[in-house]
């Protein structure tokens, strides 16, 4: 199994869902880890250290709203103050908002715009430096098949993802020549609380059964009619961060159920 004993992970929007499989994942594998988000965070950071793998393995936690570029410098120099660095940086933090183009409004564009693309701008930026002068890191950006394919009334969220894609790229040729690689991947449906909340919807709206709302919500998109689960999408993070996918750079890496195969 792949070890990541001795570096530093940091996921951020990592107190649940998918962020939280990565961190716990990397626990597992021996990394220290510094958890990023809101929610129930004691409860965040007891399911990541309960799945670390070394008895001298830290697991912290920085507050930092990824839509605030200052707090994001200041959970990047925690880092370097407290671990020395980051070894590994996944992007995952985001939020959703759902409107027509002509009804959306543009603080919510603002919002998901800052959170979705910009934090993982100057998270990368920030982190680049010290990587550079340990000669070694990965960058996994948790984009979305919406950083390949659109729906309708999602705007902001689609033009992040798509960005964030892009980013991604521009990173992996700049930093082609060396032991850094970049690299993002690109979940369909993952049953998250996001996700959950969303069949709830459906079934209230509809008066559906909440499988059959599911059932519904995976038929229109993804083919296997199965979600992706956090866990799953773990280990294709752990996977990209391995020496394995040493030359896997610059890739938009889909696990969509055939979502992006249509």
């Amino acid at each position: 199994m792949t070890t990541f004993s001795g570096k530093v992970a940091l996921v951020t929007g990592s107190t649940s869902g998918i962020g939280l499989g990565i961190a716990r994942a990397f626990a597992a594998r021996g990394a220290h880890v510094l958890l990023n988000g809101f929610g129930n965070v004691e409860a965040a950071l007891a399911d990541v250290r309960g799945a670390a793998s070394e008895p001298d393995a830290r697991v912290l936690h920085h507050p930092a709203d990824m839509s605030r570029p200052s707090e994001v410098d200041a959970m990047m120099r925690y880092a370097d103050d407290v671990f020395g660095g980051v070894d590994i940086l996944v992007n995952n933090a985001g939020i959703q908002h759902v409107a027509p183009v002509e009804a959306f409004a543009p603080e919510r564009w603002d919002a998901v715009l800052a959170i979705n693309l910009t934090s993982a701008f100057h998270t990368m930026r920030l982190a680049l430096p010290r990587m550079r002068d340990k000669g070694w890191g990965r960058i996994v950006n948790v984009a979305s098949v919406h950083g390949l394919v659109a729906s309708a009334y999602k705007a902001a969220y689609v033009a992040a993802k798509h960005g964030l894609v892009g980013l991604t790229k521009v990173v992996a040729l700049e930093t082609a020549r060396t032991n850094i690689t970049c690299n993002a991947i690109c979940p369909g449906w993952v049953l998250t609380p996001l996700v959950q909340a969303q069949v709830e919807a459906r079934a209230a709206s509809s008066h559906l059964a909440l499988e059959t709302a599911r059932d519904e919500l995976l038929s229109e998109k993804q083919p296997s009619g199965q979600f992706v689960t956090p866990e799953q999408l773990a280990e294709l993070v752990v996977f990209l961060s391995s020496d394995a996918a040493a030359q896997v750079r610059g890739v938009a890496w889909t696990m969509d159920g055939a979502w992006t195969a249509q």
